[in-house]
């Protein structure tokens, strides 16, 4: 089995799972999902400063108006 269809062959398994909660259960796992998701979100976006941070200080980067910066997209 391929990993497309393992993936998918999973997913269709959780789906089946998550058939058998009673819907006060399913609303529970829907909450640990999103906050789940939230603090992954969270966490990519302090990689994503901490990063943009170290090619500022690497002088990969450099300060702007707002302004200058619309400048540049319009090029």
């Amino acid at each position: 089995m391929n990993h497309i269809t393992e993936k998918t062959s999973n997913f269709a398994e959780a789906l089946e799972v998550i058939e058998t909660l009673s819907l006060p259960e399913q609303q529970t796992l829907i909450e640990i999902i999103q906050k789940r998701i939230s603090l992954k979100r969270r966490g990519e976006i302090a990689a994503s400063i901490a990063e943009a941070h170290e090619e500022y200080k690497a002088g990969k980067t450099r300060r702007v108006t707002v302004d200058e910066l619309m400048a540049e997209l319009e090029e």
